[in-house]
């Protein structure tokens, strides 16, 4: 069996890497630049800086299977998740999260349930997911809920390095 830290991803440019390869926690999260959520953006980011220190990465996979808010191409997506939210966080290709064509991360992440007891389908852009060091996925957040509420707060301090 093939560890979630193993799986083939492909960054957003084009170059191969894993969960594996980046040290510590991530959380994982299926972005989109034209729905009305992507304002999560500033609140990833802020999670993606102030965590830095503690062993936590942000990874943004951008998904266009969600009334099509994400049709840009690769630059076109750099460019204005630079430029509006100021990301510096690593963004992978623009990745099929549900359906025939999900990617085997996605495979894997959407076997996990939320705190509901509800495994399956991403609902909408912007689901998390927060994969510990090991590539145990500890929490399947979903969309509405920013990535700076309480609960996913309480969640990261479990998995990254004290203060």
């Amino acid at each position: 069996m093939t560890s979630i830290n193993d799986i083939a991803l492909t960054t957003l440019k084009g170059e191969p890497t894993t969960l594996g390869a980046i040290d510590g926690a991530k959380l994982v999260v299926n972005v989109a630049s034209k729905c009305g959520l992507t304002p999560q953006y500033t609140a990833l980011e802020k999670l993606a800086q102030d965590y830095a220190d503690r062993g936590l990465t942000v990874i943004g996979v951008p998904c266009n299977q969600f009334g099509g808010q994400e049709p840009g191409t690769a630059d076109e997506i750099e460019t204005f998740c630079s430029t509006s939210y100021g990301v510096t966080f690593p963004l992978l290709e623009k990745t099929e999260v549900n359906g025939a064509g999900r990617h085997p991360l996605y495979a894997e992440l959407t076997a996990v349930a939320d705190d509901t007891g509800e495994a399956g389908d991403i609902q909408w852009n912007f689901e998390k997911f927060l994969v510990d060091a090991d590539g145990t996925v500890v929490k399947r957040i979903r969309p509405r809920t920013e990535p700076d509420a309480p609960e996913v707060i309480e969640a990261i301090e479990t998995v990254v390095r004290p203060a």
